[in-house]
């Protein structure tokens, strides 16, 4: 049995396409094998797979595929919608899979629920889950901050095991940790490790590892044993900020495209290369991250 709380790093794998948009399945296996061989746990299917622009056919099939593997990392698979019934439906069908260590739940989309609202989301989801749950802040992406009475509520679940913090708030992350104390919390922004450090955080959930896998390791391991400098900070930050400059993952799939880690930059519509013009900052981060590794590590 897997221990989810060995692995401070999750990687939040990106969904390789073909030319055609279709789903690029050797390439796929490959970087599911680098994360396995960094020792770094994977999220499969999360915003940063482009699981909501893939149909659910699809996105059963990557699942099994990358379960079907055996890796002896943990793997985690995002949960996200906004029609309850339809998300209670996958739920079960992902507790029949074998190989899946935890789910990734994030708040309804679209929809702005308040309190009430999502503690009946989270706790449908929560009640029927055969897996330890990590609830998923990212109002960028949601419309709507994950609400800390809402947390309070069910902080006592038996399968509510953790939380990722993707706001960018400092003061956010310690609010959610002062509403369910037993959580354990993870930072959802690559960049914000060592902000959130003082303040229980035991991991990140990042989108720079899919680039990075060793050297975001080291970053974060370093962070947590309270050995990271600040100009080391600083340029972790500024790196993983390029990723950014574009929806994601436009960056970082433009980025290992040009590393030769996938095969092509192509998204899945409304997403699209193109909307990042300028690969430069990507380029100039990845020989600063490669630089620090080497010399650090």
């Amino acid at each position: 049995m897997k221990n989810l709380n060995d692995y401070p790093l999750w990687t939040a794998i990106v969904t390789p396409m073909n030319a055609d948009s279709t789903v690029d399945y050797p390439t796929f296996e490959k970087i599911l094998k680098q994360q396995e061989a960094a020792n770094v746990a994977v999220v499969i299917l999360g915003s940063t797979g482009e699981a909501l622009n893939l149909n659910k056919d699809e996105c059963k099939k990557i699942l099994e595929f990358g379960l079907g593997l055996n890796l002896k990392v943990p793997v985690m698979t995002g949960i996200g919608g906004f029609n309850q019934k339809d998300t209670l439906e996958y739920v079960s069908y992902l507790n029949t899979l074998s190989g899946l260590d935890a789910y990734l739940v994030v708040t309804p989309l679209y929809a702005k629920p308040g309190e009430q609202g999502q503690t009946q989301w989270f706790k449908a989801i929560l009640d029927l889950a055969n897996k330890p749950c990590m609830l998923y802040n990212v109002p960028g992406r949601t419309g709507v901050k994950m609400n800390f009475n809402a947390i309070k509520n069910l902080k006592d679940h038996k399968n509510f095991w953790a939380i990722k913090e993707a706001s960018g708030s400092v003061e956010d992350f310690k609010k959610y940790g002062e509403s369910a104390p037993n959580a354990r919390l993870y930072s959802g922004d690559d960049g914000m490790v060592p902000d959130f450090y003082p303040h229980r955080c035991v991991g990140l959930v990042s989108v720079a590892s899919n680039a990075w896998p060793a050297p975001t390791r080291a970053y974060v391991e370093k962070t947590l044993a309270g050995k990271l400098s600040n100009t080391e900070a600083d340029l972790w930050k500024k790196a993983c900020d390029t990723l950014f400059i574009a929806a994601n993952p436009v960056p970082v799939k433009n980025l290992m495209h040009a590393k030769g880690q996938i095969k092509t930059n192509v998204l899945r519509a409304p997403l699209h290369h193109l909307d990042l013009a300028d690969n430069s900052p990507v380029l100039n981060a990845d020989k600063n991250i490669t630089t620090w590794f080497k010399e650090h590590n």
